[in-house]
């Protein structure tokens, strides 16, 4: 359930409340209606994703779209060929399972 902030318009004292998000956002105590405080979400995204770990791409762009896997899918490619000297091991791995699957035919971009 998640936590709301109400304070008492008179006395400013703060009180958090565990409220449905379905339930009316109110709090009152003998009469006294508290004022709800808005504050702003702790959220963090961590935008350095380990350019070589298959894993560490997978764990991270969980809730992406696809146009954004996409995209960020070539941008690891492109850390990759510069880390390794122009190569991309985890391309060169795909193409080499889509060969050895294909009776030994080539991916066209493995060229």
């Amino acid at each position: 359930m998640p936590e709301y902030i109400y304070e008492n318009p008179e006395t400013k004292e703060q009180i958090s409340v565990l409220q449905s998000a379905h339930e009316a956002h109110e709090y009152e105590v003998d009469g006294v209606a508290y004022d709800r405080v808005y504050t702003i979400p702790h959220a963090s995204i961590d935008t350095k994703i380990d350019a070589g770990s298959e894993s560490d791409f997978v764990e991270k762009t969980k809730a992406k779209t696809y146009g954004e896997l996409w995209d960020h899918s070539a941008e690891m490619s492109a850390k990759r060929e510069q880390q390794n000297q122009g190569k991309d091991p985890v391309k060169q791995k795909f193409f080499d399972k889509n060969s050895k699957k294909r009776g030994g035919k080539r991916h066209i971009d493995d060229r």
